[in-house]
């Protein structure tokens, strides 16, 4: 591609799915997205400097529950992966979806999708299609990755085109998907605009163009700012039922019966994965810069934040009526991850109710199918079995995720103590609910 790829031409090799598409970071929005695109009929590159994820895929092994073995066999081979940004050259358009977190001073840390954006840069062709997936701050696209895209003179709109279109991925959701997800599409310029809603019409049921990346940026950060505040409304909730004596959760299944105005959200031990509890501080950080301060999103944080500290409090209530201290106490806790059925502990607030018994001295142990060792603060920890004798064992027994595997073998008669965070174990005596 010498010169730059004319509208019907890009048109045209979409249309015929005779364009190369690639995807630069093969992650939990990544991968599933090239899977999507080699399904329907491309031909894909992963990009990915993690050398096993690429190695996994050129032994069509899984290792995302949203992507099993088996739907690498309805590719045909379409999809190939490389650590090499060389190949970029070679591409008609691609996707970037790196990480985005949180510093330590819950600033953006864009270093990620700058250095991809770079690696990018320096094997740009005329006419081709760069998009910007990661979430981020408002802003990003325009003022981070144009002028990266730029340096070397080729002009956004003219030249080559840049898009923003939010991932909106929910890991191990069996209904929405990436196919019928609405995919939010905005554009530097209207032809960016329209080859991005091009692209992601060829595998997306609903395409829903907005006027900037700007309006994308920020609708994706609202997105998920509207479940942290909402789940922190919940949260709260429980806290003050507890304190009135009641159950939090039946408070919400009888709001919830109103048809109209209110749209259930649930409590539980805090927030976690790699969207939630930190894409709201984006937007929060933002706004400062404008000399505004977004208070409801603080609060939220610290309602949510303070959540597995009060399941701490509930475990060393619960063994202190039954005449046991945490220190010294078999602990056993169900569930690492940040969610159930989904391998990954990222923000996972069973990490802090892990951490803060260790340091209570109790003698914690965990189960999670999904995760057979844990690395926790240096120490390394192994998952017990979901097993009789092990649920027998323990002085207290605490749901913190609910996966499909502990809830198919219910093993809750057999505990002497049960703290639910979950709502998922049936009352009885010994239970006790947040």
């Amino acid at each position: 591609m010498t010169d730059v790829v004319s509208a019907p031409a890009f048109d045209a090799r979409i249309a015929s799915r005779s364009a190369r598409v690639g995807i630069v970071g093969l992650g939990y929005a990544g991968l599933p997205l090239a899977v999507a695109f080699a399904e329907a009929g491309f031909d894909v590159l992963g990009i990915d400097l993690d050398a096993e994820r690429v190695e996994a895929i050129a032994r069509r092994r899984s290792y995302l529950v949203d992507v099993p073995a088996e739907r690498y066999e309805g590719m045909d081979g379409k999809l190939e992966a490389t650590t090499d940004f060389s190949a970029v050259s070679e591409l008609d358009a691609l996707t970037i979806c790196v990480p985005t977190p949180l510093s330590k001073t819950r600033t953006p840390d864009l270093s990620y999708v700058v250095s991809a954006a770079e690696s990018v840069a320096e094997q740009l062709v005329p006419g081709q299609l760069a998009i910007l997936q990661s979430t981020t701050y408002p802003g990003t696209t325009e003022q981070v990755i144009r002028p990266i895209l730029e340096r070397a003179g080729a002009v956004v709109g003219r030249d080559i085109f840049l898009g923003y279109a939010p991932e909106r991925v929910d890991p191990g959701n069996h209904e929405w998907n990436v196919h019928t997800t609405p995919k939010l599409v905005a554009g530097v310029s209207e032809e960016c605009l329209r080859r991005t809603s091009l692209l992601y019409s060829t595998i997306v049921d609903t395409v829903v163009p907005v006027s900037s990346p700007m309006v994308a940026e920020t609708a994706k950060l609202h997105e998920n700012t509207f479940r942290a505040v909402n789940i922190a409304l919940a949260n709260e909730l429980c806290v003050m039922c507890d304190r009135l004596g009641i159950s939090s959760w039946e408070v919400i299944a009888a709001a919830a019966t109103k048809p109209f105005g209110f749209l259930p959200h649930y409590p539980g031990p805090g927030l976690g994965g790699d969207c939630i509890p930190v894409v709201p501080h984006f937007l929060a950080w933002r706004l400062r810069e404008y000399g505004y301060s977004a208070q409801l999103i603080d609060a939220a944080h610290e309602v949510n934040a303070h959540m597995p500290n009060f399941v701490l409090q509930k475990i060393g209530d619960a063994l202190n009526d039954v005449g046991r201290p945490i220190k010294g106490s078999r602990i056993l806790l169900l569930g690492v991850s940040y969610k159930a059925d989904v391998a990954d502990v990222r923000e996972s607030p069973s990490l802090e109710v892990f951490r803060q018994l260790l340091s209570r001295g109790g003698d914690v142990r965990y189960c999670d199918p999904y995760f057979p060792e844990l690395e926790l603060d240096g120490r390394r920890h192994a998952s017990v079995e979901w097993t009789d004798e092990e649920v027998a064992a323990a002085d207290c027994v605490v749901m913190l995720v609910a996966h499909g595997a502990f809830l198919a073998e219910p093993r809750w008669d057999r505990a002497r103590l049960v703290v639910d965070t979950r709502n998922v174990v049936p009352a009885a005596p010994h239970v006790i609910p947040i």
